[in-house]
Order: structure tokens, then C-alpha cells, then sequence
């Protein structure tokens, strides 16, 4: 810390009263910041809804972003920090909220410098190059207004031989209207979406993925395919450490689940997905699993409607990363575990979920959770008037696929070696199926 920058915070923690606040400058003090939490989205073909690569740009904003960064809802980081260290922390350190509130307060000023060449990002893919890119082979035509239904689209991958792959990026066509976008690939002898056509739109209703379960809570790794990506507001495209790699299977399927929401005009998409493959075998395979409940049932006017699920490690293995998902109502959601020696760990607490920014929380460092663990996901819901997002507090909310419905879903990320059988992993806490639950596709 620079003797310019001690001083800023002296002044801020009020340990120099009465002492001058000192000028800060946008080029040297707040550009810096606007380019480590705030440019990767706000420019072009990103989802954030104004550029702010410029001081041209970032002046009419200056006193909204003041009050994004004092109130902690920009940028996006929603996990309680007295839980886990996560290595894509968003989060603005206080000192960095204090110098954007005082350039705001000084009249948001430019200098001399203020015309320098902004940061540079790469447009397109931001994994870089992928070795393969899938493109839906047509487009999907979204109607001005109305429900559009969950749609898939499947394509053969092409692949004959088994494929490691250590990044991918899924990148909508038109993100005005993909709410979000699911990639899978399915292997050849699952059983989930094989007798749908190729290279037509198609729906799986919520009856046929019962069909596949047991006790409708929960769906078995045998009827499932890879989860690959998501696409959602807030995500980042996945890029895995080193020696780590997600499996496609030679014959695979290609799958594409989308949301869409209409904008008020006619508008199409047609969404890619870029995969970059490992140059070497894996030291380990990274899958992603869920944990839920599927029989919500959340009465008007509730405003801590609370769900818990519970699963038991049955083989040692290492938690990567974490995804809350929840629709309007969803309030909270946690991750904890339960050691074989009776301890207790919160290992992601997101006391303030936000439908609008559902995020991937990747740990700085893997937890190793021993055969034996038990590990927790508690979420809450509020569907009172007081949800100024809450489509309808008069209505007893269930579990479905719509924004206006409700989901309970705890995707995490495990590493495990490559030959470990997946299916071995889990069980029920509670009634010892080991067929729950495992890889699971949204609902």
C-alpha cells in the first residue's frame, strides 16, 4: 500500500479527522477498479447493460455505481465471507468501495489521463479458441410474448474416442432472451432424451424425468448425461485447474436445454457451445451432482420457507466448486457438512441468493470430504409481499421448471479419479439408497 493510499483509508476510518479528503483521480484510482470487477461485463456482447470501458462511458452512471458498490449488489457476490475462500471472489474490498464513493462525491471528475487506451478483452469465447465448437443446427423462433416451454435440441458429437475436456463455454445467440442454457452429453446407453429426433427442437415433460426416478426427489447417474455447462446471469464459462478434465464419452450426444423468456418483440437464438480438450490424460475427472428436494409446496405469504436435504459420501473425495440455484422465491441457500468424527463445517453460506445472478462458487482449494460425510444443503424461501421479486404472493408454490415456480437444486462439483464408478458415490442420508443422487439435468 502506497503512502497516497494509507492515507485515503486513514481518512475514511476516521482516524484523521477533519483532514482533507484527497483527490481522486479516475485514470490512476477508479479505472483500475472498473477493469478488475466491473468491464469483463459491462461491454459489448456482455450481459451488463451499459459499457463502462471509458470515463465517457462510466460519468452518467457515477452516482448508480456509488450506490451499487455502498449496498454490495455490484459487483455480483453474494457468499457470506466468514465461510470458505473461493478463488473467483468478486467481491470489492472496502478500500475500493471507499475510493469509487469518494471520486463520486469529488463530482466524478476525468483528467488528463482519462483518454488512454482502455482495457483490452478478447470478443467471442472467453476460454479462447475452442478445439470444437457445437452450433444448434437451427434457430429457435421466440414469440413476442406468452410462456415458452423448455426446449431441447440433441446432435451427434462425432467423437470416436473418449474426450477430456478442461474448458468450456456455453455463448447464447441472442441473450436478450436465453434465461438460461444447459449443454449435457448424453453416452450412448443412457436412456435420457435417446429416442428424441436430431437436429429438432423437442420437450421432456417433468412426468417422463419421474418416470426415471425414485421417489421424485432425486435422479440416478444411470439414467443421466454429463452435465457440461450452464449458461445463466452471473456465470463464468468453465475452465478447470490443472490435471482436471470432464469426460465425453466417444458416441455422445450433444444436448442443449434452453429457457427462453420473450422480450416483448419477436426475436431467434441459436446458442453455441466451445470445448477445449486436455492435451494429456487427467489426474482427475470433475463431475457435477445435485442435491434437492422436489416436493415444494411453499404457502402464500411465507416468508422463511425452509427445505434440507442430506447425502452421504461414500467414497473420499474432493469438493470443487458450488452452483445454489433457485427461482423469485429463493432466499437463502447453504452447503454444510457433517465429518465421521462429528464435526461441523459451513462450506458456502449465501445468505442473500439472487435469482438474476446465479453463480458458480469455485473453492480456492479442494475440500476433502471423507467416506462418511454427510453433506447438508438447507434453503429458504420467501414468498410474502416483502420479495419485491415474488410474482404472486396470494399463490402455494411448487416445483417447476418456470420462473414463477420453484426449484431446490444444490449442483457441486467433485473431483474424483477417472476410473472411480460414479454411481458409488452417494447415498440418501436418510433412507440409504445409493441411487440418490447423482448428475442430475434441471428440471
Amino acid at each position: 500500500m502506497n503512502s497516497r493510499q494509507l492515507s485515503l483509508l486513514l481518512v475514511f476510518a476516521g482516524l484523521l479527522p477533519g483532514a482533507p479528503i484527497p483527490q481522486v483521480s479516475y485514470s490512476k484510482d477508479v479505472a483500475p477498479i472498473l477493469n478488475k470487477y466491473c468491464q469483463s461485463c459491462h461491454r459489448a456482447g456482455e450481459i451488463g447493460p451499459m459499457q463502462l470501458l471509458t470515463y465517457e462511458q462510466v460519468r452518467p452512471w457515477a452516482k448508480a455505481i456509488r450506490n451499487a458498490v455502498i449496498k454490495k449488489t455490484m459487483p455480483p457476490w453474494d457468499a457470506d465471507s466468514r465461510y470458505g475462500h473461493f478463488q473467483n471472489d468478486r467481491s470489492m474490498r472496502d478500500q475500493e468501495i471507499q475510493t469509487v464513493v469518494a471520486w463520486v462525491d469529488q463530482g466524478a471528475q476525468g483528467d488528463a489521463a482519462e483518454s488512454r487506451k482502455p482495457q483490452q478483452f478478447t470478443d467471442g469465447w472467453q476460454i479462447g479458441k475452442p478445439d470444437v465448437i457445437f452450433e444448434m443446427p437451427k434457430e429457435f423462433q421466440v414469440p413476442a410474448t406468452g410462456t415458452v416451454g423448455y426446449k431441447w435440441i440433441k446432435i451427434p458429437s462425432g467423437f470416436t474416442e473418449d474426450k477430456w475436456v478442461v474448458a468450456c463455454e456455453v455463448r447464447p445467440g441472442n441473450r436478450s432472451i436465453v434465461h438460461h442454457a444447459v449443454v449435457y452429453a448424453r453416452e450412448p446407453e443412457v436412456p435420457y432424451a435417446k429416442d428424441a429426433p436430431y437436429g429438432e427442437f423437442f420437450e421432456l415433460t417433468l412426468e417422463s424425468f419421474r418416470g426415471l426416478s425414485r421417489k421424485n426427489k432425486m435422479f440416478s447417474a444411470e439414467w443421466e448425461p454429463e452435465h457440461l455447462q450452464v449458461y445463466a446471469p452471473g456465470s463464468n464459462p468453465l475452465e478447470l485447474g490443472p490435471g482436471q478434465a470432464r469426460l465425453v464419452r466417444a458416441g455422445a450426444d450433444i444436448i442443449f436445454e434452453m429457457h427462453y423468456t420473450p422480450n416483448g418483440k419477436p426475436e431467434a437464438d441459436r446458442t453455441q457451445v466451445g470445448l477445449i480438450f486436455a492435451k494429456r490424460p487427467p489426474n482427475e475427472r470433475v463431475k457435477e451432482f445435485r442435491t434437492g428436494r422436489s416436493d415444494l409446496a411453499i404457502p402464500p405469504g411465507e416468508a422463511n420457507y425452509a427445505r434440507e436435504s442430506h447425502i452421504e459420501v461414500m467414497k473420499d473425495l474432493k469438493l470443487v466448486a458450488f452452483m445454489p440455484h433457485m427461482h423469485l422465491r429463493g432466499k437463502a441457500m447453504e452447503f454444510s457438512a457433517t465429518y465421521p468424527d462429528g464435526s461441523k463445517e459451513v462450506l458456502l453460506s449465501v445468505p442473500r441468493y439472487r435469482f438474476q445472478w446465479q453463480m458458480t462458487y469455485q473453492l480456492k482449494e479442494p475440500k476433502l470430504l471423507p467416506k462418511g460425510t454427510i453433506l447438508h444443503c438447507a434453503a429458504v424461501y420467501d414468498n410474502s409481499v416483502n420479495n419485491p421479486h415474488n410474482p404472486d404472493p396470494k399463490a402455494t408454490v411448487k416445483n417447476g421448471r418456470q420462473s414463477w415456480e420453484e426449484m431446490m437444486a444444490g449442483f457441486f462439483d467433485v473431483a474424483i479419479e477417472p476410473a472411480v464408478e460414479v454411481g458409488e458415490l452417494f447415498r440418501d442420508a436418510v433412507s440409504g439408497d445409493n441411487s440418490r443422487p447423482q448428475s442430475a439435468p434441471s428440471q
